[in-house]
């Protein structure tokens, strides 16, 4: 991955920039060059400024919005497009989540960047979010966004995208939304069918094995948890490369949702070497959250394999303490992906036969949840 460019076409501001994956992405497609990135979290700061040798402010954007000065001194004397992308956090479209007084979310963090990009006022905007704010519940976030940039002169497309389409290791469903100012956008070619999706073992079969509480002595980032003796029996009993846990292995509370409805199949599981991971999480190091044990070794994941499955490249160093590392690289973009989505906007949007993502944002939501549409799309081979 390329990270500096001599030239670029564009200036890129990154919001809710984190660790740098979205950065990282643009900025090796050699079209992009750095001119501004944000985030309220340190640690993922001070690790974006460690790999990309850029610096990320550290703040709350909420007041940025609120200063008419920030996009003035953001854009200073920068020549040339401006893009802006942002990841607002996705945790405010939990089905939990109320929006009493604010029918329309302009509280939540969503119309935070609305404003941001407003005040900028950018030549295209890439907004990347979880599937579920275009559910039934938070369509009108969404709508709700699309409307005031379209009254600013955007035209705007949004989509549901498997990043596993454009060579992510992972089952990583996300909402891609493209605004621009210039051109009519359109979404780059896919690149990767299900036959055909990248694997596991293609991106950290190569690692050397560390045990439960074992760090790598040449690498800090390829290290462990250390699991409790009664998680260490539960992992032995798994089949290895792709198991599921046994029927009566593990907690009886697993047992009896598996009974009642066949439900957290997938906690204690084993990655499949010849598969895609599931969407890489903050707890990804913990086998009780999810299929996150190593194929093969009786642990979770190290940060390392968890950000090789994220696309970041072999030597990122992810500052901060051992959790924290899995929170940054849990809510990251995966830089390959925002690669293939920034080649296609340099390139200016040229048309393709096959343009990626899985539903397409224009009168209606996908439903009352995406994720219970999951199954159905790996039953119909990746469709909608």
């Amino acid at each position: 991955m390329r990270i500096d460019q001599p030239e670029s076409s564009y200036h890129l501001v990154d919001l809710f920039s984190g660790c740098g994956g979205a950065s990282a992405g643009f900025l090796a497609s050699g079209s992009f060059s750095h001119l501004y990135a944000a985030d309220v979290d340190d640690w993922a700061c001070q690790t974006y400024r460690r790999n990309l040798g850029q610096e990320a402010q550290v703040a709350d954007l909420r007041v940025l919005a609120e200063d008419d000065s920030w996009a003035e001194r953001v854009r200073g004397d920068a020549k040339g497009r401006v893009l802006l992308f942002g990841g607002p956090p996705c945790q405010g479209f939990s089905s939990h989540v109320k929006m009493k007084g604010d029918r329309h979310g302009r509280n939540t963090l969503v119309g935070t960047f609305g404003r941001l990009a407003e005040s900028l006022r950018p030549d295209v905007i890439v907004m990347e979010n979880v599937p579920d704010l275009l559910s039934e519940r938070w369509w009108p976030v969404f709508v709700d966004l699309r409307r005031s940039l379209q009254e600013a002169g955007y035209t705007v497309r949004a989509r549901i995208i498997n990043f596993a389409q454009l060579g992510v290791p992972q089952e990583r469903f996300r909402l891609v939304m493209l605004a621009s100012l210039h051109e009519s956008p359109t979404f780059p070619q896919v690149r990767r069918a299900p036959a055909d999706f990248t694997t596991v073992k293609e991106w950290i079969g190569h690692l050397p094995p560390v045990e439960s509480g074992q760090i790598n002595a040449r690498d800090p980032m390829h290290q462990a948890s250390r699991h409790r003796e009664s998680t260490l029996e539960i992992i032995r009993r798994v089949p290895l490369d792709g198991g599921n846990r046994p029927s009566d292995v593990g907690p009886e509370c697993l047992q009896r949702a598996r009974d009642a409805f066949g439900g957290y199949t997938d906690v204690y599981g084993r990655l499949s070497w010849s598969g895609t991971a599931p969407t890489i999480t903050a707890r990804c190091r913990t086998p009780s959250c999810g299929r996150f044990i190593h194929p093969e070794q009786h642990r979770g994941l190290t940060a390392r394999e968890a950000g090789l499955l994220q696309t970041f490249p072999e030597d990122w160093f992810f500052c901060g303490p051992f959790d924290d590392r899995y929170k940054q690289i849990g809510n990251a973009v995966p830089p390959l992906a925002m690669q293939a989505i920034a080649e296609h906007i340099a390139a200016g949007y040229p048309a393709v036969t096959n343009e990626v993502g899985l539903f397409e944002a224009v009168d209606r939501p996908v439903g009352k949840s995406f994720s219970v549409l999951i199954p159905g799309i790996r039953r119909r081979g990746g469709v909608l």
